[in-house]
């Protein structure tokens, strides 16, 4: 049985944390970022965590990261 894999596109667009949480990156924060307000970059930036439903579906293709 070959092993399991890590789905290549999503090693960058998530991290999962020291507990066990997966956490997410917000979009529009590569470009464009002086026409967007202060407020409007400042909560782009934080990176929330994703909720249970969607942790189940990751956790497989995120399988051998740490």
């Amino acid at each position: 049985m070959p092993k399991m894999k890590t789905h290549s596109s999503l090693k960058d667009r998530f991290k999962i944390t020291g507990t066990g949480k997966v956490r997410r990156y917000k979009a529009g924060m590569n470009h464009f970022l002086s026409h967007k307000s202060q407020r409007r970059k400042r909560v782009l930036k934080s990176n929330p965590v994703m909720t249970a439903g969607d942790v189940r579906r990751m956790k497989q293709q995120l399988s051998n990261l740490k």
